[in-house]
């Protein structure tokens, strides 16, 4: 597809064959719209908007999809109206897309020419829709469905937002993991407590909106009421189809407000559980009163009402058989030892997100425990109390490079990590300690200062440094396992930063001259700076995870995460023994290598100059 240069041009967007702009006659064509998305079709057209597949080129050809505002309507009036909702939508997605993973991001928001674009995620699956048009559901895809998407529902009603177009068109099933994400957020309507009895513009698909929707009073039930049309659809098979004489529906009476889907399923010899039919009775019930008032409600009577019946054992009494003796009873697991430390601490910091651009959108005050470790009577190691969880670990479909993926869920148990990397007064003070197995180089720093990073360290040296450490303080002190390090660099963030979708070296320490996203290029330090010195933390309050110094893991190198584990340990199989594994990007790389799941490796007995380390301990071993 050819984009129209005209700045001014309404609709830019050209078929390879024309000579001049079909909209201003313009004849200038260029291939990326805004000088970086390459458009490659046209996906879809509602009353609103155009969609079109396309490659964000600054982000290695990521595909992502361009929304441009075209509504189809008369007048100014309406126009307007029309603009307001595709900017609400760019607003929802920003709000919600970066705090749930089943939600697509919003990548961009501009406006060129007299038209309106958002650039958003690229959802790679599957809709509902294409399913079932393929096959009908069953109970236990029904009921995973709702148990995956619940969830979804339940956080966007608490963010006070109205979907008000679930559909089975409007939910993708992505094939990473198989989980649907709800897209199309065009028609959502942020209600308040006032607002909600108030009168809105009725938006609004035939087939799977309650009679209070169309007539403009949307609520928390109108959606669950479509999800629930969404579930006796895939369970039929049975679609709304739109005639010249109307709606035609085989699962609705309109006449007498009536579903019939239970005597659909019948006629096609389709069996359900009683509980799968009287919770999704109660979701389509004409009154909104009568519904199910949040998901949580659903999300409780599906959950609770999976009973397993089964007959009790039967008890032979045959006392003149001699009965073996039971079988040993299993030794327990060993109990996790807590690792002793010293009194906590609390320390408040900085977090700060960016938007696409690099702008500050936001500042908020958080706090953290810690201790510090005293390795000499002027020098200590802050440790930061690192909460257990779990995360998303590696880059999604459209973002990153082939080691990234694919992305898996990981669970991690609590730990201690240092706030800084490694200083150069730190690495000293433990040199001085008794060696355990190799010498500590004084000098592996290029850039000199007390409270300058270590900055040219091999792994093995690094291992040397944890080991002299766990001698001297009780504790064993290690290097991360890679999803360790990644859980506390994201600190329950998905963007591509903890600081949001990109970065600037107004933030970190690194090559502000190459940039991620649409942010200005900035500035290129061309050496290291103090640990700290950006004075912003992440949410867990670690410093410096991005830019500064690469940072050595404990795992060897694996090209993929084929195989990986889940519960965060280092992963030693397999992998590439003489090569492991590095995180965090460096003062001389460019953001888009300074990324949360960006990876590189090194050798395990050199140390470039620029990497360096941090250390952990588990609270519990």
């Amino acid at each position: 597809m050819q984009i129209c240069q005209n700045p001014n041009c309404s609709n830019p967007f050209n078929p390879n064959y024309s000579k001049f702009c079909i909209v201003c006659g313009h004849g200038t064509f260029g291939e990326l719209l805004r000088n970086r998305y390459r458009v490659l079709r046209l996906l879809g057209e509602g009353g609103f908007s155009k969609t079109y597949a396309a490659e964000d080129a600054d982000r290695l050809n990521a595909p992502c999809v361009i929304k441009q505002f075209f509504p189809q309507v008369q007048g100014t009036g309406q126009r307007a109206k029309a603009a307001e909702f595709f900017k609400e939508e760019a607003f929802r997605l920003y709000e919600l897309g970066e705090n749930h993973s089943q939600i697509p991001r919003l990548l961009a928001y501009f406006e060129q020419g007299s038209s309106l674009y958002l650039v958003q995620e690229f959802i790679i699956g599957k809709t509902l829709l294409e399913e079932v048009q393929e096959q009908a559901y069953n109970e236990a895809e029904v009921r995973q469905l709702l148990l995956d998407l619940l969830p979804v529902l339940d956080f966007v009603h608490k963010k006070n937002v109205i979907h008000r177009d679930i559909k089975p068109e409007n939910i993708i099933r992505r094939d990473a993991d198989k989980k649907p994400v709800l897209i199309d957020f065009g028609g959502a309507k942020q209600v308040t407590h006032t607002s909600i009895a108030r009168q809105a513009t009725a938006i609004y698909t035939l087939g799977y909106a309650p009679t209070e929707q169309m007539a403009g009073f949307a609520c928390h039930a109108s959606d669950l009421y479509a999800l629930g049309v969404t579930c006796v659809r895939l369970l039929t098979q049975d679609l709304p189809m739109q005639h010249t004489y109307g709606l035609k529906d085989p699962l609705y009476d309109p006449m007498t407000a009536k579903w019939l889907w239970e005597e659909r399923l019948q006629q096609k010899g389709i069996t359900i559980s009683d509980d799968l039919k009287k919770i999704l009775d109660h979701l389509l019930q004409h009154f909104p009163s009568d519904r199910y008032q949040s998901a949580t409600e659903v999300l409780y009577d599906l959950e609770h009402d999976l009973k397993i019946e089964s007959s009790p054992p039967i008890e032979l009494k045959i006392s003149s058989i001699p009965q073996p003796p039971p079988p040993p009873e299993p030794e327990p697991p060993p109990q996790k030892r807590i690792v002793s430390v010293p009194p906590l601490e609390t320390f408040d910091f900085e977090i700060i997100t960016v938007d696409t651009g690099g702008r500050e959108v936001n500042r908020d005050r958080g706090s953290a425990k810690f201790f510090a470790e005293e390795l000499n009577k002027n020098v200590t190691l802050e440790m930061v109390s690192i909460p257990g969880g779990s995360f998303l670990m590696g880059s999604p479909n459209f973002e990153g490079n082939a080691d990234e993926h694919p992305q898996h869920k990981v669970i991690v148990e609590p730990f201690y990590m240092g706030k800084y990397p490694i200083t150069q007064a730190q690495w000293k003070a433990v040199a001085a300690l008794p060696q355990v197995t190799q010498p500590l180089n004084l000098n592996s720093t290029k850039f000199k200062d007390a409270n300058l990073p270590i900055e040219k360290v091999s792994w093995y040296e690094a291992i040397e440094f944890c080991l002299r450490l766990s001698l001297k303080t009780g504790r064993n002190y290690r290097l991360p396992s890679e999803a360790e390090w990644e859980y506390a660099c994201r600190a329950g963030t998905t963007t591509s930063f903890h600081f949001g979708e990109t970065i600037t070296s107004d933030l970190i320490n690194c090559n502000g001259s190459a940039t991620y996203a649409v942010e200005p290029k900035s500035n290129f330090r061309k050496a290291t700076t103090n640990v700290g010195s950006f004075d912003v933390a992440n949410a867990f309050g670690l410093y410096d995870m991005h830019g500064l110094v690469w940072e050595w893991c404990a795992d060897p190198w694996h090209k993929n995460y084929d195989g990986a584990p889940a519960d965060g340990s280092v992963w030693d199989v397999d992998g590439d023994i003489h090569r492991r594994v590095l995180r965090g990007g460096a003062w001389n790389f460019s953001a888009e290598l300074c990324r949360s799941a960006s990876r590189s490796w090194n050798e395990a007995d050199d140390g470039l100059r620029m990497s360096g380390f941090r250390v952990v301990f588990s609270a519990q071993e």
